[in-house]
C-alpha cells in the first residue's frame, strides 16, 4: 500500500534535521564571482569536478572578472578542463564576462531588481533557468527558487508536486507557492534538497532506511520493480 504524501512543511523540517550540519559550498560569505563561475562550471558535471577547476583558477590568482577576461579562450579552457565540456564552458564564461563589462562591474549587475537580473542572465549565451536562479539566489542574494533534477526526483518520489517531466516553470510555481521569500531559507532549502539527493535519495539504490521521510514516501513503501 502506498504511503500518503507528507505535508510540504514536514519535508522541509525533515531535510533540515537530516542535513543542517553538513557542508554546502555556497554561503552568505561566498565570493559572488566565484558563485557565478561555479554555477557555470557545474553544468552537466558534479561539484567535485567544478571545484577542481575553481581551485585552479584560484591558484592562478585570476578569479576576478577583469583578470579572467584578460586571458585567451585557450588559457581559460586549460584552467577549467576538469569541469568537462571546457571549450563550451569557456565560451559561456566569456559571454558572462561581456555582460559584466556592459554593466561596468559585477556589483552593478547583481544589484539589478530580481526580474531584470534574471532576464539579463537568461539573455546571456549559455545560462539557462537553473543557472540563472542559482546566480540570483547565491551570488546576488536575492529571492529565487532553484529547480533541478534532484528536486524533481525527491518530490516526485514523495508524491508531491507536478510530474517529474513537467516544465521548469511549473515546478518553480509549485515551490514558490510553498516556500517563503527569505533568501536564507530559499538558499538552505535548495542546499538540503541537493545534499539529500546526493547522500540518501540516490538515483539508483537509494538509502531509504536512513531517511526520516521513508514512512511517508511512496517510492520507499512501493518501489518500482527492477526491469
Amino acid at each position: 500500500m502506498s504511503a500518503s504524501p507528507p505535508a510540504f512543511s514536514d519535508v522541509v523540517s525533515a531535510l533540515e534535521v537530516m542535513h543542517c550540519s553538513e557542508f554546502w559550498h555556497w554561503t552568505a560569505e561566498s565570493n559572488p564571482f566565484e558563485v557565478v563561475v561555479g554555477a557555470i562550471l557545474v553544468q552537466h558535471t558534479n561539484w567535485t569536478n567544478a571545484e577542481r577547476a575553481l581551485a585552479r583558477l584560484r591558484l592562478a590568482g585570476i578569479l576576478e572578472p577583469k583578470l579572467l577576461a584578460g586571458l585567451t579562450d585557450k588559457e581559460i579552457e586549460e584552467l577549467i578542463r576538469s569541469s568537462g565540456e571546457y571549450h563550451t564552458k569557456a565560451k559561456k564564461l566569456r559571454a558572462f564576462l561581456c555582460l559584466i563589462a556592459r554593466y561596468g562591474s559585477l556589483e552593478a549587475l547583481l544589484e539589478e531588481p530580481v526580474h531584470k537580473l534574471r532576464d539579463q542572465l537568461l539573455d546571456t549565451w549559455g545560462i539557462g533557468e537553473e543557472t540563472a536562479d542559482a546566480i540570483v539566489l547565491y551570488a546576488a542574494r536575492q529571492p529565487a527558487v532553484v529547480v533541478d533534477g534532484y528536486t524533481r526526483r525527491l518530490f516526485g518520489r514523495l508524491g508531491l508536486g507536478p510530474s517529474p517531466s513537467d516544465s521548469y516553470r511549473e515546478w518553480q510555481a509549485y515551490l514558490k507557492a510553498e516556500l517563503p521569500e527569505s533568501v536564507q531559507e530559499l538558499a538552505a532549502f535548495h542546499a538540503f534538497v541537493v545534499l539529500h539527493a546526493k547522500k540518501l535519495c540516490l538515483a539508483r539504490h537509494p538509502r531509504c532506511s536512513d531517511c526520516n521521510l521513508a514512512s511517508r514516501c511512496a517510492f520507499a513503501n512501493d518501489p518500482p520493480l527492477p526491469p
